[in-house]
């Protein structure tokens, strides 16, 4: 457990505008600068989750990404050493309605805005976040850069033409950034649980090989709490590589960026993958270049889903799952290959959420079934993966 949270930062904040967030279309929002001082570009996208900030804001899946909390207390528990979804934030910036409230929780260790300092994420409070979503709402997610200053001097005029520069997540490959860059072994911790924090396992029933798109620490932990051993390894790990590893399964994880860029090195080693009859479970980006590479398309959505409050329709038991989701891309329906089946689809938007493959033990989702933050409704999803698993290798021995 967590020692008594720090009291950092625990003083009212500046009430000077030092921090400002500028649009590509020229559109600017103005507030009071928190975490790091610095400028920071990125696509500004928003996430309705009630909970689990910390867990958003270090998920790799937000690199190149700008956050705007719709929820207007983010703070009030605080931060801890346990929750991070990665080593690295690779988040661009954070937006928040309130300022930030003495944190008040037993696992707190240190307060936001000394986290966001210290990881170096640019923030802002004070802004009418309800004006910005409705704004990222009617045009689509915005190219944005977010500056904290605390003289509150600001060059307007190259914040602009900085933003208008940027690429943009479209095309862009941020996996091969935010990827392990030495293959390793996950060392085994399951999922946390109360008075017993993260406890090991020591049955590895099964051996996994996750491919490391951006993956967030939950995932793993849910196949430790189905007694896998996991390694971990590169995005541009060869599929001869994958298999001298003798995985009973491939997981293919969570990212950042544009899926098509990823998929020009990824595409061709799942192809082969896919031949060798291995079971393989992907999510998010994974689930993404997957469909591309059974022969389908993917494309920039005009907002994207974020948050913890999505509903999704299981086609295949007719029954609504509330789900956690990040992504700013899609599998696209139209000349989807015959031999996929949709699973899966958004009670929103009715975009695909799920496919498998009709005659191998091959499937993904959109959403984010790991729970972190929740809801819980999907982690049968990681039971299914176990039981292709199982059923391939009692194949293999009969």
């Amino acid at each position: 457990m967590n020692k008594k949270a720090k009291k950092t930062n625990s003083k009212k904040f500046s009430q000077i505008q030092t921090g400002i967030l500028v649009l590509e279309n020229k559109k600017i929002f103005k507030g009071i600068g928190i975490g790091y001082q610095g400028t920071a570009t990125g696509e500004v996208c928003f996430n309705t989750s009630l909970t689990g900030y910390q867990e958003i804001i270090s998920d790799p899946s937000y690199a190149g990404q700008i956050i705007n909390f719709t929820f207007p207390h983010i703070g009030n528990v605080g931060t801890n050493k346990e929750d991070h979804e990665s080593d690295k934030i690779w988040t661009r910036g954070v937006i928040f309605n309130s300022e930030i409230t003495d944190p008040s929780n037993y696992r707190s260790f240190q307060h936001l805005d000394y986290w966001l300092k210290k990881n170096k994420i640019v923030g802002i409070i004070g802004l009418d976040t309800r004006s910005l979503t409705n704004f990222i709402r009617d045009k689509g997610a915005p190219k944005g850069t977010i500056s904290y200053s605390k003289n509150g001097k600001f060059n307007i005029s190259k914040l602009t033409n900085t933003t208008i520069k940027w690429s943009g997540l479209k095309n862009l490959d941020l996996a091969k950034i935010v990827t392990t860059p030495q293959n390793y072994i996950w060392k085994g911790f399951k999922t946390w649980k109360k008075r017993l924090g993260f406890k090991k396992n020591n049955k590895n029933s099964f051996h996994v090989v996750a491919i490391d798109y951006g993956i967030k620490k939950n995932i793993l932990r849910y196949f430790s709490n189905f007694h896998c051993k996991v390694t971990v390894v590169s995005c541009k790990t060869s599929a001869k590589k994958i298999l001298s590893l003798n995985p009973n399964g491939v997981f293919l994880s969570n990212g950042p960026g544009d899926p098509a860029a990823t998929g020009k090195y990824a595409i061709k080693t799942i192809k082969e993958l896919i031949k060798k009859n291995l079971p393989i479970f992907g999510i998010c980006l994974g689930h993404q270049i997957l469909a591309l590479a059974l022969g389908g398309k993917t494309r920039k959505m005009k907002l994207g889903h974020r948050g913890a409050n999505h509903p999704v329709k299981n086609l295949i038991h007719d029954y609504v799952e509330i789900t956690s989701q990040n992504h700013g891309f899609e599998v696209v329906k139209e000349n989807l290959p015959k031999n996929i089946q949709i699973t899966h689809k958004s009670l929103f938007d009715n975009s695909i959420e799920g496919i498998r493959l009709k005659n191998k033990p091959i499937f993904s989702v959109q959403y984010h079934p790991e729970s972190n933050p929740g809801p819980q409704d999907s982690i049968y999803l990681f039971k299914e993966f176990i039981n292709l698993i199982k059923k391939n290798a009692k194949k293999k021995r009969s």
